[in-house]
This record gives C-alpha cells, structure tokens and sequence, in this order.
C-alpha cells in the first residue's frame, strides 16, 4: 500500500538533497506546496514527491537553472514527465542489466560481447 505523505526528510533522503533545498523550491514553484501539521512539519503527497523528481532531474542531472527548469515544465509540462519517466525508465533497466553481468561475473560466466566471441 503506497502512503499518502513523505516528510521533508524522507524526501530530502531520498533525492539526496539538504530539506533546505525542498524549502527553497516550494518557493519556486508553486505546484510544491507541503501539507503542514500543527507544528509547521512539512509533508509531501506521491504527486509533489514526482514533481519534486522532475525537478531534480531537470536541475541536478541535466544541468538547468531553476529558471530554465521552471520555463520548460511550465511549456510542456507532459513532454518534460514523459522524458523523465523515460530516463527512469532506462536507468532501471541499466540496474538490471548490471546485476545480471553481476550475477554471470559472480558465476565465473563472461557474457559474450563482438570482442570476445570464440
């Protein structure tokens, strides 16, 4: 059963990031905006933790300004989810792969590449 809230710090865990760079995102942008508790404790539904992703594939790995991220989410918001769940996508399957060379190294099994063929 998938939960209804993350806290700032399971997030922040998550994504590898400081809870200080969530905060200054929610101020950036606007479809990040934490349920709060009495205490002012900031928690995160599965949609804004998918934007909060989105983002950071945008600033973190493709190397955009908060700015330019902002400018193509807002543009077209389905073609940059799409090319994120593309990229997420491919980096599990590279996962797999590895874990299966992993596995066939681990066995004394070399996959058989164009270089090595017999």
């Amino acid at each position: 059963m998938e939960r209804l809230y993350y806290s700032i710090q399971e997030v922040a865990e998550l994504l590898d990031l400081n809870p200080s760079a969530l905060r200054f995102w929610e101020k950036e942008f606007n479809s990040i905006s934490p349920r709060r508790d009495g205490k002012g404790k900031r928690y995160y539904t599965k949609d804004q933790v998918d934007h909060i992703k989105l983002i950071y594939h945008l600033v973190k790995e493709r190397g955009m300004t908060l700015k330019g991220a902002r400018k193509k989410i807002s543009e077209n918001p389905d073609n940059a989810l799409k090319n994120f769940e593309i990229v997420e996508r491919l980096k599990s399957i590279r996962g797999m792969l590895i874990e299966i060379i992993e596995e066939m190294d681990n066995q004394g099994n070399q996959p058989q590449t164009p270089n090595n063929e017999s």
